[in-house]
């Protein structure tokens, strides 16, 4: 319907309070610019390693079995340990953690040829091939620097040299991969290019508010650098008060004021007077979440430990709030992040005043306040990680409902205009109306204060 609104639109329970698009945490708000990604073990220092090495125990958070030398076994001045990538092809690999699709990322690092005693002096002399790519960018092939004064059975003492590599991630978590291309079979498995000090930094993409509650995303889990297939794993992780931890991502979480929507009916005033009555309103929130709707659109039952308080059923809500980990670790991150509880659900009423001028209608309309938080239920070990989005009402500014009037659609004129609803008068129905009654009429005499009358008749002359 084509309504327009009265110049003095009444705003009820948020008065004054205009509020646009507001971010929970002043860096939503900020200018693009780069920020901090956390590589872990990014120096290659856990597990903590005894002598000089190499070893070939596994990395903390790497991926790939490589040679792993002391920051003085290594030639460097730095806490910094070196890495040889073995040669044929083998990786070393990291997800980025929280970047998402669409983020430029600058990855920076060292490289050197390789320490090994086990070198010719041949096989580092122009240095030393290997490739970088990360996901969704080019693969960037390189070669190390070279060093010329190598003899056989004497470690080198590393020329490192600083590089940097820019790709824009074609997914969420991009996978960092370092790629030795050293496949001459008559060099030692230790003679291979070494990376160290693996650093980066992100330009993420403005964060999309359009994006309706009701379609949040898919959510996605991860096992180390491994994706997983269901988020079944995931979630079983987090089966236990303590389990997991949330991880809220301040950088992508916002409050917002949704859409409006019309709350009770509209009061249509047909009369020719104004006309002023009160009635009661009431209205309801509920929250939404990422993880339900990804197995609902896989058409996949909901896992029990990922049955979130988002049903939309305030009993069953009710209970899961008391019986899921999941639910109470979302919400105590949550309040030890903004310093307010969080709310699965919310109802409220309130009577509301209305006047309505003649040929006018009214109605109100409701926009509740809501925040959406983005971030990861990481499991106690740091192996499983599950990244959930979750939308639900707000309570850091209030409500607003707006209280509007205008003129009636072309319908409601029509309702207005129509006739009474009557009965016909089958029997001398254009007959004029008869006076047969005459003379029959008593009214009682008068009589003075406090004394009662007699009943008589009296004539109507």
């Amino acid at each position: 319907m084509n309504r327009t609104t009265l110049p003095a639109l009444v705003v009820l329970g948020a008065a004054g309070l205009l509020l646009p698009v507001v971010p929970l945490s002043s860096l939503a708000s900020a200018a693009a610019a780069e920020q901090t990604v956390p590589v872990l073990n990014g120096d290659f220092a856990d597990p903590v390693m005894k002598g000089d090495g190499p070893t070939t125990v596994g990395i903390d958070h790497w991926t790939g079995l490589n040679q792993r030398y002391s920051p003085a076994a290594s030639g460097r001045t730095d806490a910094s340990h070196g890495v040889a990538l073995q040669k044929d092809g083998n990786t070393l690999q990291q997800r980025l953690r929280g970047v998402r699709a669409g983020a430029k990322v600058t990855v920076r690092y060292e490289d050197s040829p390789a320490v090994s005693k086990e070198c010719t002096g041949e096989q580092v002399v122009a240095g030393q091939p290997y490739a970088v790519v990360g996901s969704g960018g080019p693969v960037q092939e390189l070669v190390t620097a070279g060093d010329p004064d190598r003899v056989k059975g004497t470690p080198g003492k590393g020329r490192w040299t600083g590089r940097a590599y820019v790709f824009t991630a074609s997914e969420n978590e991009p996978l960092l991969t370092f790629t030795s291309r050293v496949t001459d079979s008559r060099t030692h498995v230790t003679c291979s290019p070494m990376v160290a000090r693996i650093r980066a930094v992100e330009v993420p993409q403005d964060v999309d508010k359009t994006v309706s509650k009701t379609s949040l995303g898919t959510s996605e889990a991860y096992k180390g650098n491994e994706r997983e297939s269901t988020l079944h794993n995931a979630a079983a992780a987090c089966n236990g008060e303590n389990a997991c931890t949330f991880r809220p991502d301040t950088r992508t979480s916002f409050r917002y004021y949704d859409r409006a929507r019309v709350v009770g009916e509209a009061f249509v005033n047909c009369t020719r007077n104004a006309l002023e009555h009160s009635r009661l309103l009431s209205y309801s929130e509920r929250a939404h979440d990422s993880i339900s709707q990804t197995y609902a659109e896989a058409g996949l039952a909901l896992n029990e430990v990922a049955r979130l308080p988002t049903s939309g059923d305030r009993t069953e809500d009710e209970k899961r709030l008391k019986e899921r980990p999941m639910a109470t670790q979302f919400a105590l991150a949550h309040e030890k992040v903004w310093q307010r509880p969080w709310q699965w659900f919310s109802s409220d009423q309130r009577t509301v005043v209305e006047k309505i001028q003649p040929g006018e209608v009214s109605w109100v309309e409701m926009q509740p306040s809501r925040e959406r938080v983005e971030g990861w239920f990481v499991s106690k070990k740091d192996d499983y990680r599950l990244h959930a989005v979750i939308d639900g009402p707000s309570r850091a500014v209030p409500d607003r409902l707006l209280q509007r009037t205008g003129p009636m659609s072309e319908a409601e004129k029509q309702r207005c205009a129509a006739a009474r609803p009557m009965t016909t008068t089958p029997v001398g129905a254009d007959a004029p109306a008869s006076s047969s009654d005459k003379g029959l009429l008593k009214t009682p005499a008068p009589a003075a204060a406090g004394v009662r009358a007699g009943l008589r008749s009296v004539p109507l002359n």
